[in-house]
């Protein structure tokens, strides 16, 4: 079996591995080539049936001091754009064949037109997840962007995307899906037993992983945590929403938990399980992916589909995972979260929810004055309980 310490600490290796050491040696071995996608959803099925490793970028973190990035961006926005940014005038994200962004917010949206004027000759493209109204409209858009983005990535790796590579991909990632939620629903039953540093540094390592060799990494940490002896604490027992773009840092994250809480669900990282059920595997598998986008993807800030449902989703969470509390934490200047947030906020007050808002950048002064914030927060949840 594997141990557990190790395998955590290999997590956190490929965590703060900003030079891509990882990438670089799966290049070598198999002679694919690395793509970086922007959170938060993109199929990555088709990026890995035409021979590529997609690897979510989330920017430096609080681990990259930003120079180079600040140059291109105003002061006023998230971020993670300066901080990729930087990587890649840094040439540290030379591997990489080009990026994929997603229509996450505004921000986002645009960045691919600064990298391809910073780097020309790198591959550069926006994927415009449809908005319709009209599904069969919208599956047939989705589809067609799929296969523009095969056409033009098939040329640069010589492997065609085939249905058999597609649909071999979309089991690889069914399977990655079904083990993710099994340890989210096994930290939400001993949530003591599975810190939520570990599950998150865990899916970290999934952002960067080849998607067989994830999977496996998710069998041994569940294997391995079972035999630990770990010991119930008295905290509480809390939700966090409003981080599935920009990440906040494990130091952040530890220091939630250090504040008496226990995290039993949460919205980061939600590209790895942005789809909450099986995409079916048919002889159309590039419709199967649009239809699951419809049918089955998770609510977020940044689809539009009115506020009711993503509330209603965030009420489910807190009742499914017998949460006593909900911490928004957004990043500064996260438009979508903090738009949506005060319908949430509404909408946990007729449920009777108590909840704290509060927002973070990537700057470790500011994470005393969050503890201090959440354990208060915590200690007012226990004393109106006892009440």
């Amino acid at each position: 079996m594997v141990d557990h310490h190790e395998l955590i600490t290999r997590c956190r290796e490929l965590y703060e591995d900003l030079s891509f050491n990882y990438v670089k040696e799966w290049e070598g071995k198999s002679g694919g080539k690395a793509i970086g996608i922007f959170p938060i959803y993109v199929p990555k099925e088709i990026l890995y049936a035409a021979g590529m490793l997609p690897v979510e970028l989330y920017g430096g973190g609080d681990i990259l001091d930003v120079v180079k990035g600040d140059s291109y961006y105003q002061s006023y926005i998230c971020h993670i754009p300066r901080s990729t940014l930087d990587l890649g005038l840094t040439g540290r994200l030379d591997e990489f064949e080009g990026i994929i962004c997603p229509f996450t917010c505004d921000v986002v949206r645009n960045f691919t037109g600064v990298w391809k004027l910073l780097f020309p000759n790198k591959y550069s493209r926006f994927f415009d997840q449809p908005q319709a109204t009209s599904l069969e409209i919208a599956i047939d858009y989705f589809v067609a962007q799929c296969k523009e983005i095969l056409s033009e990535l098939e040329p640069i790796t010589g492997q065609k995307a085939t249905v058999e590579r597609l649909n071999t991909a979309i089991e690889l990632y069914n399977e990655n899906r079904r083990l993710i939620r099994k340890l989210y629903d096994m930290r939400a039953e001993q949530p003591w037993q599975i810190p939520t540093t570990e599950v998150y540094l865990l899916m970290r390592a999934g952002n960067v992983l080849e998607v067989s060799e994830y999977n496996q990494w998710l069998k041994d940490y569940m294997a391995a945590v079972g035999q630990l002896e770990r010991n119930p604490e008295d905290k509480v027992r809390v939700v966090v929403s409003g981080a599935f773009c920009e990440q906040p840092s494990v130091s952040l994250i530890r220091a939630m938990e250090l504040s008496g809480c226990y995290i039993v669900d949460d919205d980061f990282i939600l590209g790895n399980r942005y789809l909450d059920e099986d995409v079916k595997v048919t002889d159309d598998p590039l419709r199967a992916l649009a239809e699951a986008y419809f049918s089955s993807q998770v609510p977020s800030s940044c689809r539009f589909e009115g506020y009711d449902p993503k509330t209603r989703r965030l009420v489910q969470q807190v009742r499914e995972r017998r949460a006593e509390g909900v911490i928004f934490a957004a990043p500064s200047f996260c438009d979508p979260a903090l738009e949506d947030r005060p319908y949430h906020q509404k909408g946990l007050d007729q449920e009777n929810i108590r909840y704290i808002s509060l927002q973070y950048a990537e700057d470790t002064a500011q994470f005393g004055a969050i503890r201090e914030q959440i354990g208060t927060f915590t200690d007012s949840i226990k004393l109106w309980e006892v009440a």
